[in-house]
């Protein structure tokens, strides 16, 4: 790079209670890039983006922001100077309206210190429109979808005359065409002259947008290169410290027997006449845009939500709908795509999860058998390879991958005949999805039906043998493995080619 960095950090260190996570960290960031930072979950990403914004300080090392050494006592002093970051979780007030959101804290005052409403909306309209984006500043922000209370999120950030902007994992909960609009926004602010920090798992988007990357593995700076000097195997094989010769694992045999098979079903105004059937060895990979009704069909088969009309067949046999009790006391469950707020009690304990959906095999006349618990957690803890000091350990202590083991760990106690998870590996790194992956399979192995239901397509093409394509609340196109790509899928995905089958 020619120019002189805008942003520098200078021998970082951190420690928790004698832990250390961040050891001697050395980075770089310039003017007008998108810079990657990568490494699987505990690598010390989000330690070191905490001490860049001002969370908490190091022990040791420097920041020198323009040249000049930094010292941050609050975030606050980071965004003065100009530094802001906007996170995973969106943080914002649902009741309040989007210009009090982008200037919560900074709001302009008239007289008598009362807000000064048309002010308020004209400097928040004013930031909105560098975006792009037709979002009012009076609009409600709880009324928006995720994506747009991101870009929310993000014309918070800029309002504070930010001069590097810190993404962590921004398109975790974005369609690809919602995705496709951030990368041309964040495109415009590099070239604009904005220092971009793009924290993300989804190797495609990172080698899409960004110019440089940096590595961490276990609180340490592995490397920093240009995109265009690594490869994605390098990348994954240095986050992980070793190679995955696979990152998928090999694809199944389609048995004879039908698992799972589901005719007509159908909820008016958001899904129609879905009919595909689940074949035992095999995953079956449900594919298509936001509103397309992915996750209200499964939700749909396992009686989560109400359906209209339809059939429904578990091993032969017929099913009631609209009975979710039934259908997991019959062994049909929906692994959420929420973990943190459907899927898990983050406060209680691994154990406590693990169990939560079965009671019954745990306790006999109102009494918990403690021992039984025990004994099922620590199984699953093994054969799961949730990395805890001890399964008594709070479920919000763990990373994204190990949480969402635990949450496949509580289905499986159920031993059921059809898994159906909905974006099984959102937000968990490289390393932890390998593994997830690796399980699913081998639980189709074992002759368990599974679905997955993902919105990235590098995912769906890699782990499934059988790809259902929906668009708007239609199945349009099954594709076997060996014909399916990327392109063909979104084809179908849009509306673009239109052949609607019924399976």
């Amino acid at each position: 790079m020619n120019q002189k960095p805008i942003l520098q950090v200078r021998g970082i260190s951190k420690s928790f209670y004698g832990v250390t996570v961040l050891r001697n960290i050395d980075l770089d960031v310039f003017p007008g890039e998108i810079h990657a930072i990568c490494g699987e979950n505990g690598a010390g990403k989000t330690t070191l983006m905490n001490i860049l914004t001002g969370s908490f300080p190091p022990d040791s090392g420097d920041i020198y922001f323009n040249g000049e050494k930094v010292v941050f006592d609050s975030p606050k002093d980071a965004q003065q100077i100009g530094i802001s970051i906007v996170h995973q979780e969106i943080s914002l007030f649902p009741h309040l309206t989007v210009a009090e959101n982008i200037f919560a804290g900074r709001v302009p005052l008239s007289r008598g210190d009362l807000i000064n409403k048309n002010e308020l909306n004209k400097r928040a309209k004013e930031v909105i429109k560098e975006l792009k984006t037709n979002i009012e500043p009076d609009e409600i922000v709880g009324d928006l979808s995720i994506s747009r209370q991101q870009m929310v999120e993000i014309a918070k950030a800029l309002s504070s005359n930010c001069k590097v902007l810190i993404l962590d994992e921004p398109t975790s909960a974005l369609t690809e065409a919602e995705a496709e609009n951030l990368f041309n926004i964040l495109e415009i602010l590099k070239r604009n002259g904005m220092a971009i920090l793009y924290i993300s798992h989804r190797m495609s988007e990172i080698f899409k947008i960004c110019q440089r990357i940096t590595i961490l593995r276990d609180g340490e700076h592995v490397w920093t290169k240009m995109i265009s000097d690594t490869t994605i195997d390098e990348v994954v094989s240095s986050m992980v410290g070793r190679k995955l010769d696979n990152i998928y694992p090999e694809k199944g045999k389609k048995g004879d027997n039908v698992k799972l098979e589901v005719k007509g079903l159908t909820r008016k105004g958001v899904y129609s006449d879905i009919t595909f059937k689940l074949y035992e060895g095999e995953i079956l990979g449900i594919f298509g845009l936001m509103g397309a009704g992915r996750t209200e069909v499964a939700r749909g088969i396992c009686g989560i939500d109400h359906v209209d009309n339809g059939e429904i067949y578990l091993n032969g046999e017929k099913i009631p709908i609209n009975n979710i009790r039934s259908s997991i006391d019959r062994g049909l469950v929906y692994v959420t795509e929420d973990r943190k707020n459907e899927g898990l009690f983050l406060e209680m304990s691994i154990a406590a999860n693990i169990i939560a959906a079965n009671l019954k095999q745990v306790s006999k006349r109102g009494l918990i058998n403690v021992n039984l618990v025990t004994s099922i957690s620590e199984k699953f803890r093994g054969n799961m390879n949730i990395k805890c000091k001890t399964i008594e350990q709070s479920v919000i202590t763990l990373s994204g991958g190990n949480q969402q083991k635990v949450l496949l760990s509580k289905w499986l106690a159920l031993d059921p005949k059809v898994l159906i998870l909905d974006e099984p590996t959102r937000g968990i790194d490289v390393g932890a999805k390998h593994e997830i992956h690796e399980i699913l399979r081998n639980l189709a192995n074992q002759g368990i039906g599974i679905i997955v239901i993902s919105s990235e397509l590098p995912e769906i093409l890699g782990i499934s043998d059988r790809i259902l394509v929906m668009h708007q609340g239609k199945i349009v196109r099954e594709l076997m493995d060996k014909e399916a790509n990327e392109e063909l899928i979104m084809q179908y995905a849009t509306g673009t080619k239109k052949d609607i089958m019924h399976l």
